[in-house]
C-alpha cells in the first residue's frame, strides 16, 4: 500500500508540475489559462474471461484494478500563431490478480515473472500544440480516433501514441488530417515500442526481416456534403509491412417525430509494402434504424483477398464487426450482425442504456476446413444525471464467443467511472 501511495504521489506530482509549467510561462495570455482544462477520470475495473477448455493451461483469467487518467489541456497565446501544451498522465493499480489468472489486459505484466502482474504501472506524457487560423499542430504524445488509426481505451488505460499531427478545418465542412507516428503505448503497458500488425485469430498475415516499424504515415480528409450525408477518405501505412486505403460514406434520414434510417458504409483495401504478404478487401455495411428511445441495427461485412484485415497491433479498427471480443476480420470471413439499442429516457429514466447484439462468421480460409465463429454481447450502464455523485457511470459488459478454430470464452467486464473536472 505505502509503494501504491508513492505512486500515486509521483503521478499527481507530475501534472501538478505540467499544470504550473502552463500557469508559469512567460508567454500565458488570458486565453491560455482562460480555456485550459484539467480532470481527472478514476476508472474501476473488473474483468473476468473463462476459456472454457477442458485442459486448458489457464482456464480463466480474472483481474481487478483501479485506473487514473489525468489530462491538462491549455488553451492558446494570443497572436497570428498561438502556442499551448497539453500533458497526460495515466497510473494502473492492481487490486487483484493471481499467476493462474492474468492476462486480461488491465494489469502489465511482470518482465521476470511474466505469469504475474505488476503491482502498478504507468506513463505520463506531453503534447506541444500551435494553432494558425483553423489549422491546428501536435507533437508529442497523441490519441487518434482516424479510420486508419484509432486509439483503444476498452480496459483500464488507454493506449496512446507519439508523433506529429497537423489537423485542418480552414474551409466549410472539411476536415483535413496528415502526421506521422513513431511509437506506441500499449493499454497495459509503460513502455514506448515500435509499431507492427495485429495478427491473432486466422488473419494468415506473414512477415518478412522487419516485424516492427518506427514510422506510421496517415492522411485523409472528412467531408460533409449536406447536413445528412458525409463521406471520408484516408490513407495510412506501416513503414515496410503494409499499406492502406480507407473509404466511408454515412447518411441520416429523417423519417419524422423521432425517427431516423442511418446508412453507413466502408470500403478498406489494404496491401503489403514490401515487408509482408498483406493482400485484404474489407467491405461493411450497417444500417440502424431509430424509434424514439429504441434502435435497431442490421451490417454485413467481407473479407476477401491472400489475407485478414490488417491494423496496427494494440489500436482499434474501423470494421463493423468490431465488437467486445472479435472483429471478424479473417481471412475470407463472411460476417452479419443484428443489434437492438434502447435509451431509458425514453422511459424517462435518463441515464440508463441497454445494449445487445449477435455476430456471426463463417467461410474463413484455415489449413483443414472452414472456420466458423460467433460472438453475443450485452451491456447494460447508468449515468449518475444529478447531485453529488453526478456523472458517475457504471457499467456492465458481458460476451459470449464459440468458435471452432479459436477459444470458446465468456467474460464479464464490470466498470465504476467518475471524472473530476479541476478546472
Amino acid at each position: 500500500m505505502t509503494k501504491h501511495l508513492k505512486l500515486l504521489r509521483r503521478f499527481f506530482v507530475f501534472n501538478s508540475l505540467a499544470a504550473s509549467a502552463l500557469s508559469g510561462s512567460t508567454m500565458v495570455s488570458a486565453a491560455f489559462l482562460d480555456d485550459s482544462k484539467a480532470s481527472v477520470e478514476l476508472r474501476n475495473f473488473y474483468m473476468n474471461r473463462d476459456f472454457r477448455q477442458s485442459g486448458a493451461t489457464q482456464s480463466k483469467a480474472a483481474e481487478w484494478a483501479q485506473g487514473f487518467i489525468m489530462k491538462i489541456e491549455s488553451g492558446y497565446t494570443e497572436g497570428t500563431v498561438g502556442f499551448g501544451v497539453d500533458a497526460v498522465g495515466l497510473l494502473g493499480v492492481k487490486l487483484d490478480s493471481s499467476p493462474d489468472r492474468t492476462g486480461t489486459g488491465i494489469l502489465q505484466r511482470d518482465r521476470q515473472a511474466p505469469n504475474r502482474a505488476q503491482d502498478d504501472f504507468g506513463s505520463s506524457g506531453l503534447t506541444a500544440k500551435a494553432r494558425l487560423s483553423d489549422t491546428t499542430l501536435h507533437v508529442g504524445t497523441l490519441q487518434p480516433v482516424l479510420p486508419v488509426l484509432m486509439r483503444n481505451d476498452g480496459r483500464l488505460l488507454p493506449n496512446t501514441y507519439r508523433g506529429a499531427w497537423i489537423q485542418s478545418k480552414e474551409l466549410d465542412g472539411l476536415t483535413f488530417d496528415i502526421g506521422r507516428l513513431n511509437r506506441i503505448n500499449y493499454r497495459d503497458s509503460s513502455d514506448s515500442e515500435e509499431m507492427t500488425v495485429f495478427n491473432a485469430g486466422a488473419r494468415n498475415i506473414t512477415l518478412g526481416s522487419a516485424t516492427t516499424s518506427d514510422d506510421f504515415l496517415f492522411t485523409g480528409a472528412r467531408y460533409q456534403f449536406m447536413p445528412a450525408l458525409t463521406g471520408s477518405y484516408y490513407y495510412g501505412g506501416l513503414d515496410g509491412i503494409y499499406k492502406q486505403h480507407s473509404f466511408n460514406l454515412v447518411h441520416v434520414t429523417p423519417l419524422g417525430d423521432n425517427q431516423s434510417f442511418k446508412s453507413d458504409l466502408r470500403y478498406m483495401r489494404s496491401t503489403d509494402d514490401g515487408g509482408s504478404n498483406v493482400d485484404n478487401n474489407a467491405f461493411g455495411a450497417i444500417f440502424t434504424y431509430r424509434l424514439s428511445g429504441h434502435g435497431f441495427s442490421a451490417g454485413y461485412q467481407k473479407m476477401s483477398g491472400d489475407t485478414g484485415f490488417a491494423y496496427v497491433s494494440g489500436g482499434d479498427n474501423m470494421l463493423i464487426n468490431l465488437v467486445q471480443i472479435n472483429d471478424f476480420g479473417n481471412e475470407d470471413e463472411n460476417s452479419w450482425q443484428v443489434r437492438y439499442d434502447y435509451d431509458f429516457a425514453a422511459m424517462g429514466v435518463p441515464g440508463l442504456s441497454l445494449m445487445t447484439r449477435y455476430v456471426s462468421g463463417d467461410n474463413v480460409n484455415l489449413a483443414a476446413g472452414e472456420g466458423k465463429e460467433w460472438e453475443r454481447n450485452t451491456d447494460i450502464g447508468y449515468v449518475v444525471q444529478s447531485g453529488p455523485l453526478r456523472n458517475l457511470g457504471m457499467k456492465v459488459r458481458n460476451a459470449t464467443v464459440r468458435s471452432n478454430f479459436g477459444s470458446d470464452l465468456d467474460e464479464t467486464r464490470l466498470i465504476l467511472s467518475y471524472t473530476l473536472a479541476f478546472w
